[in-house]
C-alpha cells in the first residue's frame, strides 16, 4: 500500500502517527503537569514578583486568584467544549492559549499586565486540564490499558505540586522570577506541536454551551473575591467593596436561577441532591479554602522572616507533599472497608488542627515547630480526605454525569481556594495594620537614621517590626482557616451518611484523582 493510499485509507481527525501509546500519554500527562504545577512554581515566587513589580501584600494575592478563579469557574465549560467540538481541537487551543499567557505573564512590566496574564492562563488551563483527562478515555480502550493511564495521570496530578515547589525554586534562584512563566512555553509549543502526530480526533456530541452560567458563576466568584481583598485596604464602609458584595449577590443568584432553567446547564443542580455529594463539596470547598491561604502566607513567612531562598522555600515545603501521598494511599487502601466518614472526619480534624497550631506562628516562630509541624499535620489530613473526596463525588453517579459531578468537585477545590484566600487576606490586612500602629512608637525610639529614612520612603517598616507586623496578620489570618476547617469537620460528621450499599459501590470504584 502506497502513502497516498494510507493517506486516504486514514479517517478524519486521525492521528498522523497512530499506535504510539506511550507517545500519546506522554503528550496528555505533560499538559496535565504544567497545569497543576503552574500553582506551586509561581507561589515560591510571590516574594519576587512582589518586588519587582510593587505588589501590596493583599494585592499579591490577585496573581493566585485570577488564575485560580478563571480555571474552576470555566472547568467545566471547557470540559463541555471538548465534547461538542472535539477533544483534540479544544485541547491544542488550551495549550496555545497558556502558553501564549504564559509568555505575557513572563514579559509583565506592570501589575496589571501579569493579573491579565494569570486570567489567560486560567482559561488556557480550563481548557487543556478537562480534556486532557478525557482524551484518555478516547486514546486507550477500556481495561488495564486505560486503567495504568489512568494511573499515570493521578501520579503526574498529585506530583505535579511537589515539581513545582522545586522548579519554581531552581528557576527563581538560579535565572529570575520570570521563568516560572516562561518555562512553560517551550513546553506548551512542544505539545500542541506532537498532539495532532499521536492524538486521534474524538467524535463530536451535540450540545449546547452555557455561557450565562459560566459568566454569571465567575463574575459572581470574582466579585466576592474583590469585596473581601479591598475591604482588607479600605475598609467595610468603602462604597465600592458593598457595591462588589452586592453584584456578586445578584450574579450568584442570577447563576442559580440560570442553571435551574438551563436545558444543558455547566453545574447540574440535581448533583446537590445527594446529601452525601453535597456535603462532600462543602467539605472540599472549605479545606480548599484553607489550604490554599495557609501555603501562601507560609511562602511568604519562610522567605521573609525566616530568610529562606527560593530554593530553599521550595524544599521546606517537600515534607508536606510526602505526607500528603501517604495519608492518600492509607485512604485509598481502607476506603472500601470502612467508607468515607472516618476518612472525612479523621482528616478534618487534623487539618484544624494543624491550622489552630499555626495561630500561634511569631516572627520568632522556628521552621520546625512554628512551620513544619503543622503543616504536617494538616498535610496528612487533606491527604486523608483527597481520594475519600473524590470518590465519593462520583459515587452513584450514573456514567454520562460522572464527569460533570468530578468536575464540580475541582472547580469547588479552585473556586474555594480563591474565595478563602481572600478572607484570609481580609483578616490578614486588619491585624497587620493594628501590628504596624503597636510597632510604629518602637520603631520610631529604637531605629537608625538611616532606617527612618527609608521608612520615609517606602513606608514599610524594617526587621525586626516588619517581621512582627507580618507574623501577627499571618497568625491572626490562620484563625480564619481554621475556622474554614471545622465547617469541613461539622459537616463531615453531621451531614455524611453512609450505607452497606453505598460501601459495596465505593469497592468498585476506580478512576484518578485530579485537582
Amino acid at each position: 500500500m502506497t502513502t497516498s493510499q494510507l493517506v486516504q485509507d486514514r479517517k478524519p481527525g486521525a492521528a498522523r502517527r497512530e499506535g504510539r501509546p506511550g507517545i500519546a500519554l506522554t503528550v496528555i500527562a505533560a499538559c496535565q503537569l504544567m497545569v497543576v504545577l503552574d500553582a506551586t512554581i509561581v507561589n515560591i515566587a510571590l516574594p519576587h514578583i512582589q518586588d519587582a513589580l510593587a505588589f501590596s501584600t493583599t494585592d499579591l494575592t490577585w496573581v493566585v486568584s485570577a488564575y485560580t478563579l478563571t480555571f474552576g469557574g470555566l472547568l467545566l465549560l471547557g470540559g463541555r467544549a471538548g465534547d461538542i467540538l472535539g477533544r483534540r481541537r479544544v485541547f491544542m487551543t488550551g495549550i496555545l492559549l497558556f502558553t501564549l499567557a504564559s509568555l505575557l505573564g513572563g514579559l509583565a512590566q506592570e501589575p496589571w499586565q501579569l493579573l491579565a496574564a494569570r486570567v489567560l492562563q486560567g482559561m488556557g488551563g480550563a481548557i487543556a486540564s478537562p480534556t486532557s483527562l478525557a482524551l484518555i478515555t478516547t486514546t486507550f480502550p477500556e481495561g488495564p490499558e486505560r486503567n495504568r493511564a489512568f494511573g499515570v495521570f493521578a501520579a503526574v496530578s498529585a506530583g505535579g505540586g511537589a515539581i513545582g515547589l522545586l522548579a519554581g525554586g531552581m528557576l527563581t534562584e538560579w535565572l529570575d522570577w520570570r521563568w516560572v512563566f516562561f518555562v512553560n512555553v517551550p513546553i506548551g509549543v512542544l505539545i500542541a506541536v506532537l498532539a495532532p502526530l499521536y492524538i486521534s480526533e474524538s467524535e463530536r456530541h451535540t450540545g449546547r454551551f452555557d455561557i450565562a452560567g459560566a459568566v454569571t458563576s465567575t463574575g459572581g466568584m470574582a466579585l466576592l473575591v474583590y469585596g473581601f481583598i479591598r475591604a482588607a485596604d479600605e475598609g467595610w464602609r468603602d462604597s465600592l467593596t458593598i457595591g462588589s458584595f452586592g453584584v456578586a449577590v445578584v450574579l450568584l443568584l442570577a447563576f442559580a436561577f440560570v442553571e435551574s432553567r438551563a436545558k444543558e446547564p455547566i453545574t447540574p443542580l440535581r448533583m446537590f441532591a445527594d446529601r452525601n455529594r453535597s456535603g462532600t463539596y462543602v467539605i472540599m470547598l472549605s479545606l480548599a479554602a484553607a489550604m490554599f491561604g495557609m501555603f501562601f502566607y507560609i511562602v511568604l513567612f519562610v522567605q521573609n522572616v525566616l530568610g529562606y531562598s527560593p530554593i530553599q522555600a521550595g524544599l521546606a515545603f517537600l515534607p508536606v507533599t510526602v505526607v500528603i501521598a501517604i495519608g492518600a494511599g492509607l485512604s485509598q487502601r481502607f476506603l472500601p472497608v470502612l467508607g468515607p466518614k472516618p476518612f472525612m472526619v479523621a482528616g478534618s480534624t487534623l487539618a484544624v488542627i494543624g491550622l489552630a497550631w499555626q495561630t500561634l506562628i511569631s516572627s520568632d516562630s522556628s521552621y520546625v515547630g512554628g512551620v513544619l509541624g503543622p503543616m504536617l499535620v494538616f498535610g496528612l489530613g487533606m491527604g486523608l480526605n483527597f481520594v475519600t473526596l473524590t470518590v465519593t463525588a462520583v459515587s452513584g453517579v450514573a456514567q454520562h454525569e460522572a464527569g460533570a459531578a468530578s468536575g464540580l468537585l475541582n472547580a469547588m477545590q479552585q473556586v474555594g481556594g480563591s474565595l478563602g484566600l481572600s478572607i484570609l487576606t481580609t483578616v490578614f490586612g486588619t491585624a497587620s495594620k493594628n501590628e504596624a500602629e503597636r510597632q510604629l512608637p518602637h520603631f520610631l525610639t529604637d531605629a537608625t537614621a538611616a532606617q527612618q529614612a527609608d521608612f520615609a520612603k517606602t513606608h514599610q517598616l524594617p526587621a525586626p517590626w516588619g517581621h512582627a507586623v507580618l507574623a501577627q496578620g499571618i497568625s491572626t489570618g490562620f484563625v480564619a482557616a481554621a475556622a474554614m476547617a471545622v465547617l469541613a469537620l461539622l459537616t463531615a460528621g453531621l451531614v455524611i451518611r453512609v450505607r452497606k450499599s453505598d460501601l459495596e459501590a465505593l469497592s468498585g470504584a476506580t478512576g484518578p484523582m485530579v485537582g
